[in-house]
């Protein structure tokens, strides 16, 4: 991967992915689109075309397929948890061969589950700090004023993950290659899970939470920072409370808005994985495992 035009394949175009997609391929990479049919066929026709403040208007072209059918430099995976079975197989690891695969995805369980069926030093986590939407196929609305990606990887070689984050900073997003993968994934975790728990179970966008449900955002968020801290990740409380404090009144998760359209919640892979690290580490969590019970109720 040391030369400067990657080949790379983004599975899931949506609101990451297509952004991603477009910043690469507008920086001279070859970027193939992995999705189904219908989404497939417009991307080849329309290309994808992003609205955002930091990084222009403009439209890029693309190639896409519904499956991987040759080798390239990286694989991002930018799709939703609840999908993440049936979209791997549009990407046959034999297809993949030694590229990178690198998951743009919640949770802090995935990485073992991919390393099962893809080469284990190929597999490079990655976190993305980012508010950005697809309206529709090939359409995607950049709204944050930054783009920042951590990636990681723990057995992949340092030269592999420092050429892939040097395409993407030359793209657009800032990007670092982080020394510990656990502690990147906790990192995001820590943030997430008491934001998308709390908001979803409510039906409030944050700004009520952080007022009117303080202290129960309080012990959440307490709760799991010390899951994070025994699970090698940050342990700071106050930090993810002042972050929740800056964030606009009107900001909702992403797993809310999944609720609130009816579609499936990334329960299982934050609040679920939540659950299951703090029974490894004996660690009381109350307040989340109330929460995550109340979800699982009403989704199912």
């Amino acid at each position: 991967m040391a030369h400067d035009n990657l080949g790379i394949a983004v599975l899931g175009p949506g609101g990451v992915g297509g952004l991603l997609a477009a910043l690469l391929s507008r920086a001279g990479h070859r970027v193939i689109c992995l999705a189904g049919e219908k989404t497939a066929d417009t991307l080849r026709t329309s290309g994808i075309s992003v609205r955002s403040g930091l990084f222009g208007d403009f439209t890029a072209r693309v190639e896409a397929d519904t499956e991987l059918r040759e080798p390239v430099d990286a694989c991002l995976v930018t799709v939703k948890q609840t999908t993440l079975g049936e979209a791997l197989a549009r990407v046959p690891a034999e297809a993949l061969g030694d590229g990178l695969l690198v998951p743009f995805l919640n949770g802090v369980e995935h990485p073992a589950t991919l390393r099962e069926h893809y080469r284990a030093d190929r597999v490079a986590p990655a976190v993305i700090r980012v508010e950005s939407t697809r309206v529709a196929p090939g359409e995607i609305e950049h709204g944050s004023p930054f783009a920042e990606i951590d990636l990681a990887g723990d057995p992949v070689p340092d030269e592999r993950l420092d050429a892939l984050a040097a395409a993407f900073t030359a793209a657009g997003p800032k990007t670092r290659v982080v020394p510990d993968e656990a502690a990147a994934l906790w990192a995001k975790m820590s943030f997430l899970a008491p934001f998308a728990l709390l908001t979803t179970r409510l039906g409030l966008p944050l700004g009520e939470v952080r007022t009117a449900h303080r202290a129960e955002l309080t012990a959440l968020v307490e709760e799991t920072a010390a899951v994070s801290g025994a699970s090698g990740g940050p342990a700071e409380p106050a930090q993810a409370l002042a972050r929740y404090d800056a964030f606009p009144a009107a900001t909702k998760s992403s797993m809310q808005r999944d609720a609130e359209a009816g579609r499936p919640l990334e329960l299982d892979a934050i609040g679920g994985a939540l659950l299951r690290a703090a029974q490894r580490h004996g660690v009381p969590v109350p307040v989340a495992t109330r929460l995550v019970s109340e979800l699982t109720a009403t989704a199912g």
